[in-house]
């Protein structure tokens, strides 16, 4: 039985990166900031799954694409996982990403739809595994909480705030959360590594020790403002 995938995409008309082989390795001032990244979102699913790709170069990021594989078309549950194989192969494959930001499978009540998830998520995971990209994970509220300041926002809410921080137009975007829930997780990996890391073994015995390593966290003083260098 054929297996139909739908592929709905935006590309935003920039130049195409340099091949991983030639590209600027990170100034060495700057070892927690790569001054050329390239970062894959994907938010798994078996009937749509979404992606979104950043490119970091300094403290600038910019969006190279977005949008779905949409396997509604395809029923037989085996061949979906497959061209979710081949997809993300071809994403990385064009896009060379040097990392790859994934969802996690959100614990919930519905038992099947949690396994259905954690295969889609274990079919990517093996694609970025077979070109050897570095992979990280994380749970849904983590990405809200990094993007909105809110764990339990929704996914709509989510969308707003990407599209204000990363000015998205609305030509950009596509009609599927999926979208932009791949690009918050890419975006939420950004943010976490971005952010300067204390040197081993030390720590912050005091506040004025927390607010000088976490200027961008801490309020200015006054009451709904917060510091944030990176917007």
């Amino acid at each position: 039985m054929p297996c139909f995938v739908i592929l709905l995409r935006r590309n935003l008309e920039r130049p195409a990166l340099p091949p991983a082989s030639v590209r600027r390795p990170p100034p060495m001032k700057t070892p927690q900031a790569p001054l050329d990244k390239v970062i894959l979102g994907i938010d798994p699913g078996t009937n749509v799954l979404g992606y979104g790709v950043l490119h970091i170069q300094g403290r600038r990021v910019e969006v190279k694409a977005m949008g779905v594989i949409d396997l509604r078309r395809c029923k037989d549950v085996y061949l979906k996982l497959g061209r979710i194989y081949e997809q993300v192969t071809k994403l990385l494959q064009e896009f060379l990403p040097d990392e790859l930001s994934i969802e996690a499978p959100f614990f919930g009540k519905n038992v099947q739809s949690m396994l259905k998830l954690g295969r889609a998520q274990g079919v990517a995971i093996a694609a970025a595994i077979s070109r050897d990209v570095p992979i990280h994970e994380y749970a849904p509220l983590k990405i809200k909480q990094a993007i909105t300041g809110n764990g339990a926002a929704s996914k709509e809410q989510v969308a707003a705030m990407l599209g204000k921080v990363l000015r998205l137009d609305a030509a950009e975007s596509v009609p599927f959360l999926d979208a932009t829930d791949a690009l918050a997780a890419a975006y939420c990996h950004y943010l976490q590594t971005s952010r300067p890391q204390p040197a081993a073994g030390a720590s912050a015995h005091s506040w004025a020790a927390f607010a000088r390593a976490n200027a961008d966290r801490v309020s200015s003083g006054r009451k709904g403002v917060v510091n944030n260098s990176d917007q």
